[in-house]
């Protein structure tokens, strides 16, 4: 009798999720089963093992010291669990990175927060980095809009590739500062072309290397056919091929199971396709309206030169040039996000349900920022300017003016139940990924040190 009575509960509440989902279903994304949704059925096994070893591999920075792991790793969810990147001239991994010693100690942190790269391969991401400053454009001569302009070459596969193009031209990420390579110098001179062949110089002299692009390119005969543009496309191949997830419990939700969803999570699902409004922009598949939104995100760190005083970050301005995109950032995509914290474009927010109740209340939740949650590994001189524009309320109420979010009144069950919601959205599989770490690298530079 007890087991039947379990049993049509599970009934009972099966149709009481399917009930309530037919209110907001129009709301709701489609499936991302369906291959068109990505670049990753164009990929060769051959592509996506060099893009792996090329992702890991220290030999694309200018002084030999970091990859695009590094801030990016398999480890860290794809990220790298810190609110602003440590990069070129710091040591170790994740939140135990430091900020390096003595004439190697970093110049400054990278301004934003590194980005997940979960389903970046999708097809519908036309946009890369927080102020989409590479973005497809067919009226370009490369197929990109790109800080490289007209230099950007000719035969990129995807907008993923164009943006694996340019961490190797910073020098906070990769490059180094002006005088410690060549790689540094060109990057200080803008001379993008003469940089990505000086990368592709040092590939072409790794034996392994030569006969691995060989394999995973036709127009590859010869060591001095390697170009730049080919490691660009291999990158995007291993991530748009092994770090896709679709198979979260929304997934299987979304696929027809109505008791994918837990009880606490159906209710998060109705109150963010519903009156919690969360998905009038994290709306789609992968929960991004792929636009561009102002919502008074608290600025930490350097800032990227914007301002009387070049501490603060003006977001989608700087590429559009329009002052009504001042403090517009990319939505990002909502995918694995349980696993990806800190949040916002700066990483001002170190858990779900601060990012979430930031959402509800952005200029309460500015003015009231607590600058203890930031994840930033200490030096004096970084943090003297890390809070520079927090300390500053002109600045602050300025931020706040943006802002584009209403306020939203729910209870705290209200907020949890959206918090288990999110994360539905985790697709197990990515809770481990550990074999996307290659052993050993065809230059010789270490994965760990």
């Amino acid at each position: 009798m007890w087991g039947n009575n379990n049993l049509l509960k599970v009934y009972v509440f099966a149709l009481l999720i399917a009930m309530s989902a037919g209110s907001f279903s129009d709301s709701l994304p489609a499936s991302s089963e369906d291959e068109n949704f990505y670049f990753s059925g164009e990929q060769s096994d051959a592509k996506v093992k060099l893009g792996q070893l090329l992702f890991f591999d220290k030999v694309l920075s200018g002084n030999l010291n970091i990859s695009c792991a590094t801030c990016h790793h398999s480890l860290t969810g794809t990220g790298d669990g810190l609110s602003l990147s440590v990069g070129e001239g710091a040591n170790g991994l994740g939140i135990s990175r430091n900020t390096g010693v003595g004439d190697n100690k970093i110049h400054a942190r990278v301004p934003r927060n590194a980005p997940p790269i979960f389903n970046l391969g999708a097809k519908e991401f036309h946009a890369m980095y927080y102020d989409g400053r590479v973005q497809v454009d067919t009226s370009e001569i490369s197929g990109f809009t790109s800080p490289a302009g007209n230099d950007l070459p000719l035969g990129l596969d995807n907008v993923l590739a164009a943006q694996a193009m340019f961490p190797v031209t910073s020098s906070t990420e990769m490059a180094g500062q002006n005088g410690e390579n060549d790689q540094a110098n060109f990057s200080a001179t803008g001379n993008f072309p003469a940089l990505w062949d000086f990368i592709a110089n040092k590939l072409q002299a790794v034996p392994e290397y030569v006969d691995l692009f060989s394999e995973a390119f036709l127009d590859v005969n010869t060591a001095e056919d390697i170009t730049y543009v080919h490691a660009a496309n291999a990158i995007a191949a291993f991530e748009a091929v092994v770090w896709r997830f679709d198979n979260a419990p929304f997934d299987v939700y979304l696929r027809g199971d109505n008791v994918a969803l837990s009880k606490q999570q159906a209710s998060g699902l109705k109150l963010f396709y519903g009156i919690a409004g969360c998905s009038t922009c994290h709306s789609g598949t992968y929960q991004t309206d792929q636009q561009f939104h102002a919502i008074a995100m608290p600025q930490i760190g350097p800032g990227k030169g914007d301002g009387d005083w070049g501490r603060e970050d003006f977001g989608r301005e700087r590429v559009t040039g329009n002052n009504d995109d001042r403090f517009k950032f990319r939505t990002p995509t909502l995918r694995n996000i349980a696993l990806t914290a800190p949040y916002g474009h700066s990483g001002a927010f170190n858990s779900l349900e601060t990012i979430v109740r930031h959402h509800l209340n952005a200029v309460t939740s500015l003015n009231d920022y607590d600058f203890s949650q930031a994840v930033l590994p200490s030096r004096e001189d970084l943090d003297e300017v890390d809070d520079y524009v927090m300390s500053d309320p002109f600045l602050v109420g300025d931020l706040a003016a943006r802002n584009e979010l209403s306020p939203v009144s729910l209870s705290d069950d209200d907020v949890m139940d959206i918090v288990a919601f999110l994360y539905a959205l985790t697709d197990p599989a990515a809770l481990d990924l550990r074999n996307d770490t290659p052993k050993s690298l065809p230059s010789g530079s270490p994965l760990f040190d």
